[in-house]
């Protein structure tokens, strides 16, 4: 190849380089800007909790309940004469026996009937759970009212944190170590 050829071709990749090592030399000059953190608190003005709606059903068998038989007509006594010695052997009968006792503890010790299946059907049941799944906290620190949704309820006081760094518009900020 012939050496005038090559002098322009050297110019002209030194000049198109030229402006890739100006940005190296900004790049490298730059001032690290490192943020000043403190850690302080906050008042709690407000903690409305966000829930979770969970909604599930399960299906459950469900009868109808069989009418009651009608209760049978109480035997009817005979006729007896109201003389006092009969009422005297009535009341003596009644003290012995035990047909006074029985007949009330049965029927409370009695469970209910349960159903034959006739009237049954299966039905869905649907329920409805909700649980708190996070917070929103209303918080004022110097004056200035916050709002910001945590996973815990922080009670009176929020421990926050406070960073402070000069605004530089293409300055690269790095949180301190």
């Amino acid at each position: 190849m012939r050496p005038y050829l090559l002098l322009p071709l050297v110019g002209l990749f030194a000049c198109g380089t030229a402006p890739a090592w100006a940005q190296d030399s900004e790049a490298r000059n730059r001032v690290v800007v490192i943020e000043n953190v403190k850690l302080d608190y906050a008042q709690v003005l407000n903690v409305e909790p966000v829930y979770q709606t969970l909604r599930a059903t399960r299906t459950e068998q469900q009868c109808d309940a069989e009418p009651a038989p009608a209760p049978a007509p109480a035997p009817a006594k005979p006729a007896q004469d109201d003389s006092r010695l009969n009422r005297l052997m009535d009341s003596v009968k009644d003290i012995f026996s035990r047909r006074h006792e029985t007949a009330p503890a049965a029927a409370a010790a009695a469970p209910a009937a349960p159903s034959s299946g006739r009237n049954c059907r299966l039905v869905e049941v649907g329920r409805e759970f909700r649980r708190p799944i996070a917070y929103d906290v209303d918080y004022v620190y110097k004056g200035t009212k916050y709002r910001s949704r945590l996973p815990e309820d922080p009670g009176n006081r929020l421990r926050i944190r406070v960073s402070v760094a000069p605004y530089m518009p293409d300055a690269v900020v790095v949180p301190p170590r």
